[in-house]
């Protein structure tokens, strides 16, 4: 086949005798539209989704800033408490005139010191887990009902 054959021959057609593929002007604009109407349905299922993103982790974040505080004033409530028990030790120990009354003390103050710290620790443990599941909740929440429209 040469090049003259592959060249527009009478009639709108190729050499080989075949019509050209035409699209016309009312086809490609239908083609148009449609793009159009799908991006459209598109950004709109998009700005849906980043607004339903926006709202969880708003309610994440104020969640998350409510257990922060609760744990900061935990902790300020502990160390005023800590720090009043260390003065009183102190105050003892200042009463005392025997080495074997301060040997006493100091053994009663630091079984106290411990049981106090281990219950301390304890309530900074639950006040942290509760912080990060009321953290995590309207993620999960999201995710889930994400996969459920998924579905």
């Amino acid at each position: 086949m040469s090049e003259g054959d592959m060249k527009a021959g009478p009639n709108g057609t190729s050499g080989l005798g075949m019509p050209w593929f035409e699209l016309s002007k009312n086809a490609f604009g239908e083609m148009a539209e449609r793009g159009v109407a799908r991006a459209q349905e598109r950004c709109e299922k998009i700005k849906a989704l980043l607004e339903e993103i926006a709202e969880t982790l708003s309610e994440a974040y104020a969640s998350n800033a409510r257990g922060a505080t609760d744990y900061g004033l935990k902790l300020i409530e502990i160390s005023k408490a800590n720090t009043a028990s260390a003065m009183d030790f102190v105050s003892q120990l200042m009463d005392l005139r025997s080495a074997a009354d301060v040997y006493s003390l100091s053994a009663a103050e630091a079984r106290k010191a411990f049981g106090t710290a281990a219950a301390q620790n304890r309530e900074l443990l639950e006040l942290a887990q509760r912080l990060a599941r009321e953290t995590g909740e309207p993620i999960r929440k999201h995710v889930a009902s994400a996969f459920l429209q998924a579905s």
